[in-house]
């Protein structure tokens, strides 16, 4: 997939995905007032630009659950392109509606005949995020799990509640996180990463701080990264911001790339063959506890 390149002189991101129908569906022209018209278009998202175009705000709008799903994936990423070339944006502000950030992705979507998409549109996502040439700003509150972890950790620092759960349960289901395998051993160190992808325990906020997954631990997450935008990044120049993320982010973006792909093939070709990862999920659905045969 391919986007519509940078304006010259205006940033030196790589090119994303293209999701020009997404985009579409998703927002209309970008004003001060995107609240409402999101809402009205999708009932997933709600997005709107604030501080004179230099903020964009992007809000996970289906609480309390705010399921990672086919249609809040596509929303989210739709977003992302359409506002990837937005003169003067400094940063995203990605936060969610109601006590959680997300309870993560849809299990129904993790069967067989459905995986291969999920992931596929999932990654495309991780990695529009990833490329994306301001930073993004992500304020969490209550479960951030599976998906919902994923979609933050693609992201840049991560603002939360000393309470927030931040998680990858997926082995609990027997099977594994592919992004945050990915993603994971970036942020904090590979025994910490290995912690929460094989245990599937989720942390604390505070806890989270303590192994560098969460930058900043505040009551009111949302006004943390606010006021780390007004500090840090509000004065600064766009065009500078988005080449000094293509800078310390290009070994990093093209090694999850690389992994992704990898990862997605081990998924699908491998695990999903298993009989205990069908069986997980199964499980888990029918709400019973899975039954495994480590085969």
């Amino acid at each position: 997939m391919s986007a519509a390149g940078p304006p010259q002189g205006a940033n030196c991101a790589p090119s994303g995905g293209s999701a020009a129908a997404a985009a579409a569906s998703v927002v209309g022209t970008p004003t001060t007032d995107m609240r409402a018209e999101a809402i009205a278009v999708t009932g997933l998202i709600k997005v709107w630009l604030e501080r004179d175009g230099a903020l964009l705000r992007v809000r996970l709008a289906r609480p309390k659950a705010n399921l990672v799903d086919a249609a809040m994936i596509a929303a989210l990423h739709g977003a992302f392109v359409k506002y990837r070339d937005h003169a003067g944006l400094r940063a995203v502000l990605l936060d969610a509606e109601g006590p959680h950030f997300s309870f993560g992705a849809s299990v129904e979507e993790h069967l067989p005949d459905r995986c291969a998409t999920m992931l596929a549109s999932l990654h495309a996502l991780i990695l529009a995020m990833l490329e994306f040439p301001a930073p993004i700003l992500v304020a969490v509150r209550g479960q951030c799990l599976g998906g919902g972890l994923e979609v933050a950790l693609a992201g840049g620092p991560i603002f939360a509640a000393p309470d927030a759960q931040l998680g990858q349960p997926e082995m609990k289901l027997g099977v594994f996180a592919p992004a945050a395998s990915c993603l994971l051993p970036y942020r904090v160190n590979q025994p910490d990463a290995e912690d929460l992808l094989f245990s599937g325990r989720s942390i604390s906020g505070a806890e989270a701080k303590t192994i560098g997954l969460v930058q900043t631990v505040a009551v009111d997450p949302e006004a943390a990264a606010l006021a780390y935008f007004e500090q840090h990044l509000a004065n600064k120049s766009a065009a500078a911001l988005a080449c000094a993320l293509e800078a310390v982010r290009g070994a990093y973006i093209a090694d999850v790339r690389s992994r992704l792909a990898v990862v997605e093939r081990l998924y699908l070709d491998r695990l999903m063959q298993t009989r205990d990862a069908n069986e997980g999920l199964v499980a888990f659905l029918a709400k019973r506890q899975p039954q495994w045969e480590h085969r």
